[in-house]
């Protein structure tokens, strides 16, 4: 019997072992993302002084990056329902179209504003409806994509709205020495953050990316999360349609592709798993900072701009390399402790 136990302890190491190596590989996944940052600030600091550590600096680099945190978190929390919604430049194309239609024609901007949100919702609420009936989420939305692109550009008589300027305050001005789309990113995430974390609903619409089937048999209606998982990534692609527009005092029905390309790989470097149930609102933020940061860095480096495009590409197959790894080496670890 001695013997045994003696043999059992010196091949089962897992009372204190296995969890702390875990905690480290969930950490990796969790909190990976603002190590990565900081060292990239710390590696640009050093390399672009002494023009790239300044305050002046930092706000450029928030102000670059309000827009792909905007159309992120549109992104995400599709993602985090368990959906891709790639309709997102179209719906941000169509809301910028009908809120400048409403202001050229003498409409007030706050009705505008109002309609291009809405327009968000409808999109959203239409998209749900159709996925519901069990139709592929992509290919619904790549649908959705080029059918509000056409009406983006049936609206704008296939031209622009230019000479916006009412909505300047939400675009190009300052407050405070900060620009406009910081504070609506700041207000944005924060509102998102604590739906997420601190509401019955937002909680539910996690649990019904990680297993909409299970979350149905304990009794919810599943399906009306998804709508709403939906609708807040169409509420949002609207709103980076309406800030777009402001920054630029002009409505286009131009469905920029790179608007999904970037958010995409701002939510793939935050560790929202691809597959639904899972991330943080505060962690795709700094994912689209990192973007930006790069991007900045390299500007200042003189270096050509599509030097930031490869290596966003390759920062995206990296994180989606880190994720399978991590949560490989964690589910193993797992199932050896067990």
């Amino acid at each position: 019997m001695t013997v045994t136990a003696v043999r059992v302890s010196d091949t089962a190491p897992t009372g204190h072992d296995m969890p702390r190596a875990v905690s480290a590989l969930v950490f990796v996944r969790d909190r990976g993302i603002f190590v990565l940052w900081g060292l990239i600030i710390l590696a640009f600091s050093f390399w672009c002084a002494p023009y790239f550590a300044t305050i002046g600096n930092a706000l450029l680099i928030a102000n670059a990056a309000a827009l792909t945190a905007i159309f992120a978190a549109g992104v995400g929390f599709g993602v985090m329902t368990g959906v891709l919604d790639l309709s997102l430049p179209g719906t941000a194309a169509f809301a910028s179209c009908v809120t400048g239609w409403l202001i050229t024609n003498g409409r007030p901007v706050w009705l505008g504003l109002i309609a291009g949100l809405a327009c968000g919702v409808l999109v959203g609420l239409i998209n749900g409806m159709i996925a519901l009936r069990g139709f592929n989420p992509i290919i619904v939305t790549i649908g959705t994509l080029s059918a509000l692109s056409g009406l983006a550009a049936v609206i704008a008589g296939g031209y622009t709205f230019p000479g916006l300027t009412a909505l300047e305050f939400m675009g190009t001005h300052r407050y405070l020495g900060v620009p406009a789309p910081i504070f609506i990113v700041g207000l944005l995430f924060l509102a998102g953050t604590v739906f997420l974390t601190r509401t019955r609903d937002g909680i539910r619409l996690m649990a019904v990316g990680g297993n909409a089937e299970a979350v149905r048999r304990s009794g919810i209606h599943s399906d009306r999360y998804k709508v709403l998982g939906f609708v807040i990534s169409g509420i949002c692609a609207a709103l980076g349609g309406l800030v777009t527009t402001a920054i630029t005092t002009e409505a286009t029905p131009e469905a920029s592709p790179s608007i999904i390309f970037s958010a995409l790989t701002a939510v793939a470097l935050a560790g929202v798993a691809l597959t639904g149930g899972r991330g943080s609102l505060p962690r795709v933020l700094v994912g689209a900072l990192i973007l930006a940061t790069i991007a900045n860095g390299l500007t200042i480096r003189g270096i050509q701009p599509y030097w930031a495009t490869v290596t966003t590409g390759v920062l995206l197959l990296a994180s989606l390399v880190l994720e399978r790894l991590v949560q490989t080496s964690v589910s193993n670890r797992l199932m050896k402790q067990v």
